[in-house]
């Protein structure tokens, strides 16, 4: 039987997280011939869920440089990708969600004349500038992928409005089928953390790192946290800081030095599910914790001006807290003195998977090969 041949393609941290799992599928039918190729466009982060998956890129790009802006990730993907392409010669090149490793990628095997299956299609804002560039990177690779891989039935309907051609498969989030591999009873690898006494503790896990959040949103989100905490001093705020200078130096501005305010480095996947987890709730500016917190029970507040997830909102697994300090302050502390608040949110239907997602998106490869007779069932929450 001839094997379908597929080359999975990313570069950053959140994309790994959600991509390990359909490559760890894809392996374990006779039915394909799975390759990986990463970019590097985040080293460290990306190397570290690599690590908790047990996936071996076939294929390493290493186009990190310090100080990178998007036209050189962009162009140095270009310039290397072509390479790995014309030696895997897959039938399908798998791309996932919104980076700029997912266009250049997508728009490399283009070039290629090689079919583009993208991952997390169909997410929009209806904002080309925020998510910045996220929300033009998936709109570009809507045009190039000729399988697109839904989320949900909203998710479906964008592409659909957009007229991208091609399949359209509602599959669910490949993120919740990553939870099976993360979420355990293990301790952390990160020792401060294992320091934490969760069951006495209201522990609110943090995220910030979008660029569109860069300057006086930033400022607001951190001076919003540092009043939470100064009113709720029985709280811990953890935050694992992002890499980013930016980040890292408004961070040390705003929040260090506080009892109730542990900053600490980037966490693996599987401590930062483990940390969710075992949290009271969550405080993001992420788009994949949107779909990972609900998973776990956790509300969430997103610290954004609009979220391409509002499937997480209609549901009321999240709510849409903006970036300014009073609205942010005050949706945090009804969360944390309502708890009939808290119950609606923790106890919502999440609306992104049944972590099934993996399967399907194999099923409808073989599908689309002519491999199978039936396409595979929608995902329905």
């Amino acid at each position: 039987m001839k094997k379908i041949k597929v080359l999975s393609v990313f570069g950053t941290r959140p994309e790994a997280i959600k991509m390990c799992p359909l490559v760890s599928e894809l392996a374990s039918r006779d039915t394909f011939s799975s390759r990986v190729c990463v970019t590097g466009q985040h080293r460290e982060m990306l190397d570290s869920v690599l690590g908790v998956f047990g996936v071996q890129p076939d294929y390493d790009l290493n186009i990190m440089e310090k100080g990178q802006t998007l036209s050189d990730v962009t162009c140095r993907i270009l310039e290397r990708l072509g390479g790995a392409l014309r030696d895997a010669a897959p039938d399908i090149v798998l791309v996932h969600g919104d980076t700029t490793t997912t266009f250049a990628s997508a728009l490399a095997a283009f070039y290629e004349k090689i079919t583009v299956g993208h991952v997390e299609a169909g997410l929009r804002t209806g904002d080309r500038w925020s998510p910045y560039p996220e929300e033009l990177n998936r709109c570009m690779v809507g045009r190039l992928a000729e399988y697109h891989f839904a989320p949900t039935v909203r998710n479906r309907e964008n592409l659909l409005r957009e007229a991208v051609g091609g399949a359209i498969y509602v599959t669910g989030n490949t993120a919740i089928d990553a939870m099976r591999f993360t979420v355990n009873d293990r301790p952390f690898t990160d020792e401060r953390l294992n320091a934490v006494d969760f069951s006495s503790r209201r522990v609110v896990a943090m995220t910030c790192h979008r660029r569109e959040n860069y300057g006086r949103p930033m400022e607001n989100i951190f001076t919003a946290v540092a009043r939470l905490a100064e009113s709720y001093p029985d709280i811990l705020v953890v935050f694992p800081v992002h890499l980013s200078p930016v980040v890292r130096e408004t961070a040390k501005k705003y929040l260090s030095g506080r009892e109730n305010i542990l900053l600490i480095d980037p966490l693996d996947a599987m401590d930062m599910h483990k940390l969710m987890s075992r949290s009271y709730m969550v405080l993001t500016d992420s788009g994949g914790i949107q779909e990972e917190a609900p998973a776990l029970g956790k509300p969430v507040l997103v610290m954004r001006r609009e979220t391409e997830r509002p499937e997480a909102i209609a549901a009321g697994t999240a709510a849409l807290a903006g970036v300014e300090t009073e609205n942010i302050l005050r949706l945090a502390s009804e969360l944390l003195d309502n708890p009939c608040r808290y119950d609606e949110m923790a106890h919502a239907v999440n609306p992104y998977g049944d972590g099934r997602a993996a399967e399907r998106i194999a099923d409808a490869l073989e599908y689309g090969f002519g491999l199978r007779e039936a396409p595979p069932q929608d995902f329905a929450p």
